[in-house]
């Protein structure tokens, strides 16, 4: 979990593919409005993000009704967010994973990719939406100020620990 342009996508497929998990790109469960939305440089707002939480959280649980592990890209951004997402699994061992850089390396990362709907524009609005989490159940803290390697070292180190 993060903002735009902390590596989820990277790190995430990365991470699924070195523990034997699914991977599944949260973003592709936006509805089409907001992908849209974001594309033309609009923040999304709660109720936007609702379906989308729906559609994460309907993945957790159908991974763990298949007894399958998965790992899902999802910016998750606020604890009701998180917290729907543990409900929606029925907080059976779903963990997150926070990606956290300081803005200017976001920021950078951003304008280093091509081909994806967010603009850098929607960086701040992201930053002022984040609740970083600090004494969630089941969640670690990984920055992402090193390689995606690296990142997924300590990502698997720090679940481990869970």
């Amino acid at each position: 979990m993060g903002v735009s342009g902390s590596g989820k996508s990277s790190v995430g497929s990365r991470l699924a593919s070195q523990i034997g998990a699914r991977f599944v790109e949260g973003d592709e469960l936006h509805p089409p409005e907001n992908v849209r939305k974001m594309e033309s440089g609009t923040p999304l707002d709660d109720a936007d993000r609702s379906p989308w939480l729906e559609r994460v959280g309907t993945c957790l649980r159908q991974a763990i009704d298949a007894h399958d592990a998965a790992v899902v890209a999802c910016s998750a951004l606020k604890r009701s967010y998180r917290d729907t997402l543990r409900e929606a699994a029925g907080g059976e061992g779903v963990a997150f994973v926070y990606l956290e850089g300081d803005r200017a390396l976001l920021a950078r990362r951003m304008s280093g990719r091509s081909g994806h709907f967010m603009p850098t524009k929607l960086l701040d609005s992201q930053l002022a939406t984040l609740e970083v989490p600090h004494d969630e159940p089941r969640t670690i803290t990984v920055s992402v100020d090193q390689t995606v390697e690296q990142i997924v070292v300590d990502a698997i180190q720090g679940l481990r620990g869970l």
